[in-house]
């Protein structure tokens, strides 16, 4: 792709960042991206044939822009299933202040807009692929409490570590982001680490 068409993509996927993080409640059109990158809306169809792609896209664009795999180095590299876990609750759970707005118009969209479902549910995936190594770690380390299979061990924290969740707490019963992460650590060592 020529570096044209290389800005003209960034150009979209900001616009679209930017349209659903302003939180006005109503589905990101097409037209809306397009009118907001400063071009056509058959421009914005060449590099997303289908809306629920350049939703995707914009989420994993936020992922870029904010460069999560460097974030996620530490757990990555964890050389404990317990200490990766202390440190995928604490990534996860400073990140998602940052992708809220996102979050909070395709959550809102979804019931009645499956390419926005389709969008936000690919972003809930790969966080519940982080929960499962995770979990795949514990259990490699003889961590995991016994008797809890790795499949619900996975459930459990993919649950714990819910935007909706993290919603509740921060904005409903008003914690503070170093209250809420440092209690889901607790919350999940817990649930899931034998003698915890």
């Amino acid at each position: 792709m020529s570096s044209d068409g290389r800005n003209t993509r960034a150009r979209i996927l900001e616009s679209a960042v930017e349209l659903l993080e302003s939180g006005t409640g109503s589905a990101v059109r097409i037209s809306d991206i397009a009118k907001a990158a400063g071009i056509s809306r058959q421009a914005v169809y060449l590099h997303f044939p289908k809306r629920a792609d350049l939703l995707t896209a914009a989420t994993r664009y936020l992922d870029e822009k904010n460069d999560v795999d460097a974030r996620l180095a530490e757990s990555r590299s964890a050389p404990t299933g317990l200490v990766r876990l202390d440190a995928w609750v604490a990534v996860w759970g400073n990140y998602i202040p940052e992708i809220y707005g996102i979050g909070k118009a395709l959550m809102a969209m979804m019931d009645s807009d499956e390419e926005a479902r389709v969008a936000w549910e690919d972003r809930m995936q790969a966080v519940r692929h982080g929960c499962a190594a995770v979990v795949g770690d514990l259990a490699r380390d003889g961590q995991l409490v016994s008797g809890l299979s790795q499949e619900k061990a996975t459930d459990i924290l993919w649950m714990l570590l819910s935007v909706r969740n993290w919603e509740l707490l921060r904005q409903e019963c008003g914690w503070t982001q170093d209250q809420y992460v440092e209690h889901l650590k607790q919350v999940a060592r817990a649930s899931l680490v034998a003698g915890a």
